[in-house]
């Protein structure tokens, strides 16, 4: 039997990476009240929001005024997206009690995918998040690297674990301090998940590891389970199964942060997070939406609720 973490951190992502490609408007107070129920079932960690240009993404314009409307609770991390130096002024255009806590930057291990999604090459990327990264800490704000496809890629197909090693040890030479292994479209399987984990632990701890993966074929909870193997106790998921996969349509895109906390409370592992009113969180932003949650613990706990 492998030995796994007695403790498990999830940092939810459904406030910014769920909500970010929805076509319909979601008004900041939703957001704001949406951040509020996961810290009160117990996450310590959430993605609030995106500081990026609104032409690109305008379901986050109102960025700042879902950042500063969360009443805030000790002991939790807030995060943002910060893609450039204006983002991060943006970020940091508040009182310092209203700063974010964390940073994200994000690279891929697809040269493809970089060109595609940012217009740049990985190692260009990685230069121009290098002095948003050296502000951000310079003020005291952690810094994470979100590295995506890691073990497959939409234009490229399979990745190569030394790629992933590559884009880890960029991210690393320019001070991030902690990185998501990213299964992005949702393809991969548990010995690459291994694999892709194994050539980042070169460069990183692997408390400052997180795996943060797809489930658009279904082997999401699978590739969980093989990161715990290796010791990986932070992962992403969000609440109520939100975000799609944009190159895969109608897959589910990240996996539901309900499943991840069946699955560890079935296996003892403690993540201090309350499963019923994690439920209903996801619920309330489903109703908002105007759909059915996309987690299937979701969708069972409720049946037998309704009994």
């Amino acid at each position: 039997m492998a030995s796994y973490p007695s403790r498990v951190k999830i940092i939810d992502v459904g406030p910014r990476d769920g909500l970010q490609n929805e076509k319909q408007p979601v008004p900041a107070a939703v957001k704001v009240e949406l951040v509020q129920r996961l810290q009160a079932a117990g996450l310590k960690e959430i993605e609030v929001t995106s500081f990026v240009s609104p032409k690109w993404v305008p379901q986050m314009a109102d960025n700042a005024q879902v950042l500063h409307g969360i009443e805030r609770q000790a002991g939790v991390r807030y995060s943002v997206l910060t893609p450039n130096m204006k983002g991060l002024e943006a970020a940091l255009a508040a009182p310092r009690a209203e700063w974010p806590d964390e940073i994200v930057v994000f690279g891929a291990a697809s040269e493809a995918f970089s060109q595609k999604n940012i217009n740049c090459s990985i190692a260009e990327s990685i230069e121009r998040f290098a002095p948003v990264v050296e502000a951000a800490r310079a003020q005291g704000i952690a810094v994470r690297g979100a590295m995506s496809c890691t073990v497959g890629c939409p234009y490229e197909g399979e990745i190569a674990p030394e790629k992933v090693g590559y884009l880890a040890g960029l991210m690393k030479g320019i001070g991030v301090q902690r990185v998501d292994v990213a299964d992005t479209i949702g393809v991969g399987t548990p010995l690459k998940v291994q694999r892709a984990i194994e050539a980042t632990q070169a460069h990183f701890d692997i408390a400052e590891i997180s795996g943060h993966f797809h489930d658009t074929y279904g082997q999401a909870l699978s590739n969980t389970l093989a990161a715990l193997g290796m010791g990986v106790w932070n992962f992403q998921s969000s609440v109520a199964g939100l975000g799609g996969c944009p190159y895969a349509k109608g897959a589910t895109g990240n996996v539901a942060t309900e499943d991840v906390v069946y699955l560890l409370q079935g296996m003892g592992i403690d993540t201090g997070i309350d499963l019923d009113a994690l439920i209903d969180a996801g619920v309330y932003i489903s109703q908002a939406l105007g759909r059915e949650p996309h987690s299937r613990v979701s969708k069972a706990i409720r049946i037998k609720r309704a009994g």
